[in-house]
């Protein structure tokens, strides 16, 4: 029996060792400090949009938690909450996060003291706090941070000095304190970019200090201190099962389960990092302006999650307000090629801006930074003509057959002029309902062609990477990745018929009334006959039956499979306006309108292709 009782304590013993050693982050009584420490970060941050909401207390393991990154050995290893609009103060339970390498917190609002216990993070190599509300001094605890690399405190509040401390710090690429109200000397930093312009205490005219930009070099990050933001889990996850003992006998069981890929709930949320605000205000570009960065932020409410206007492939949209009160939409790009430097960007730039034309969104000013490229428009009070397809007024459609028809002819007008009319040649690439906008007076204005592929006029096409939309790509760009203006001869088919029916092009999921692919719906019953049932439910019977059979035609001329028999934009404005159309329809046999028997839906099973939205407006 003795012996038992000490084989049963040596077992005891050892299975508290190996809980000790394999999971570190719990508590006796089974709760992960990890656990704790981000719940009370969670309940001292105001989360309007909700982005912590899979936050659990109740959680063992945080790893698949949003916007968490751990490492192998199962400890959380990056905090990253850049752009998602919240405020309230920084947690100093943040230091019982003991293996942080990264947190990036910039472009929120969160205000207070940076909390001096973030020295004791020694793992830390990132540290982005930039454009918030922080304000006090910076905690000279920083300085024993052996291991950091990248240090962004710009666009603050901060006050007092620069700690010394910081110069003890060996490994620094970057250190950016610019734009709060630090005072005093300035200690020396071996960062080989080291940035502290705007702090008026220290770069003011009397103080003699030169705040001129240290060797800026582009920034380089950790590989692990960012691939959260693409993935919140992926690791292995360790948990143990509670040994029993019963008459005498122990069993101990550890096991780890296997690997759990999830992808994040940010996967497309974009991650911008603040930049310096010098720029010559001198440059301009024909009619533009340019602004700064500092001024853009102002405009949008610090890029306010509540101003975003609509999001895609190339970035976000926000509405803003300058400081006249003009109202503009900003749009902030993303994955821009910053290798390609100023000189090009400029370059592309000023070739937008030459394409003016009263169906065209204006390019009006940009902002170009180390960074950051943004792009500023005049704001358009009626959205997308997605957005407004399904709204009502008194009952009635707020886009009724008039202004559909109005629509369709200055979507033409706008396209012909990219294609034809202006140098060098414009091709949109993804022309749909959710990227044509409304002015006051619902007049048609082609959204943001200004990012899509520049075609010069002696050349016919362009083969790229496929973007788009599924349901509005042609089929040759789908097979093909080639591109041309008859590439969007085919998407204004898809508006038209978007107009039309009020129906999105691809429109799957809808039970006994699903009609899959949009083109395909239409084309079946107007061989039927049966044109009053493609007609928008909310027109009921207030529209033209002559105009409708004569739109549907041309929609189905643009989106014939051959792009050599679509008509290019010109003949299709002109049988818009009554002249042609009649010739024409009766030129192409019935087979070639028809796709020779193939169903659009075909070319997309096919397609093998990457395709990435282009939503550059307004959502539906």
């Amino acid at each position: 029996m003795g012996r038992m009782f000490f084989l049963l304590c040596t077992i005891a013993l050892v299975f508290l060792i190996l809980m000790e050693t394999a999971f570190s982050t719990l508590s006796p009584t089974g709760v992960n400090y990890e656990v704790v420490a981000l719940m009370s970060i969670k309940s001292e941050l105001k989360d309007p949009y909700n982005v912590l909401e899979n936050w659990d207390i109740n959680s063992v393991d945080p790893c698949s938690w949003r916007m968490i990154t751990c490492s192998s050995d199962g400890y959380v290893s990056a905090l990253g909450l850049p752009s998602q609009s919240v405020s309230g103060m920084l947690s100093p339970a943040i230091q019982n996060l003991t293996k942080l390498e990264s947190v990036l917190l910039q472009n929120n609002a969160i205000y207070g003291s940076i909390p001096a216990e973030i020295g004791k993070l020694e793992m830390l190599q990132t540290l982005d706090l930039s454009n918030n509300k922080f304000i006090g001094e910076i905690p000279s605890s920083l300085g024993r941070l052996k291991k950091l690399n990248y240090l962004r405190l710009s666009n603050n509040s901060l006050t007092g000095p620069c700690p010394d401390s910081l110069s003890q710090l060996e490994g620094l690429t970057l250190v950016d304190l610019s734009f709060n109200n630090l005072s005093g000397s300035v200690p020396k930093i071996s960062a080989r970019t080291f940035k502290i312009v705007g702090n008026p205490l220290i770069c003011g005219t009397t103080s003699g200090t030169n705040c001129s930009v240290v060797s800026p070099e582009p920034l380089s990050f950790p590989t692990d201190s960012l691939k959260g933001q693409s993935k919140a889990g992926g690791k292995f996850h360790h948990f143990a099962v509670a040994f029993g003992a019963s008459f005498g006998a122990a069993i101990l069981v550890i096991s780890i389960i296997g690997i759990g890929i999830w992808w994040c709930y940010g996967r497309n949320r974009q991650i911008f990092f603040d930049v310096t605000e010098q720029y010559d205000p001198e440059i301009c570009l024909g009619h533009l302006k340019r602004y700064s960065f500092k001024e853009l932020r102002s405009a949008t409410s610090h890029f306010n999650a509540k101003n975003i206007l609509g999001r895609g492939g190339f970035g976000i949209v926000f509405k803003g307000s300058l400081n006249d009160g003009t109202l503009v939409a900003v749009k902030r790009l993303k994955d821009y090629n910053m290798t390609a430097g100023e000189i090009q960007f400029q370059t592309e730039v000023e070739t937008i801006s030459l394409a003016v034309h009263r169906n065209l969104l204006r390019l009006c000013g940009f902002c170009s930074t180390e960074n950051e490229r943004l792009l500023v428009y005049p704001y358009m009070p009626n959205g997308s003509v997605a957005s407004r397809l399904k709204d009502h007024i008194h009952g009635r459609p707020v886009l009724d057959w008039s202004r559909r028809r109005n629509i369709a002819l200055g979507t033409a007008r706008g396209l012909l002029y990219l294609h034809e009319q202006c140098d060098p040649k414009i091709i949109h690439r993804d022309v749909k309902a959710a990227n044509i906008l409304l002015d006051e007076d619902f007049e048609a204005v082609v959204g943001d062609f200004g990012l899509a592929k520049l075609l010069d006029h002696r050349d016919t096409h362009v083969t790229t990477a496929v973007r788009g939309t599924i349901g509005h790509i042609a089929p040759e760009y789908l097979s093909t990745g080639q591109s041309s203006d008859k590439t969007d001869v085919f998407g204004f088919g898809i508006l038209l018929l978007e107009l039309i029916t009020g129906q999105k092009a691809v429109d799957f999921g809808r039970g006994s009334n699903q009609k899959g692919v949009l083109l395909d719906w239409v084309k079946k019953l107007h061989q039927e006959g049966k044109l009053n049932q493609l007609v928008d439910k909310d027109l009921k019977s207030n529209y033209d039956r002559v105009e409708l059979a004569e739109m549907v035609q041309v929609a189905l001329l643009c989106t014939q499979f051959n792009p050599s028999q679509r008509p290019k934009m010109s003949e299709v404005l002109r049988m818009l306006e009554g002249d042609g159309l009649a010739e024409k329809w009766e030129s192409e046999t019935p087979r070639s309108r028809s796709g020779e028997g193939q169903r659009y839906s075909d070319y997309i099973e096919e397609s093998s292709l990457v395709v990435e939205a282009m939503e550059l407006s307004g959502p539906r």
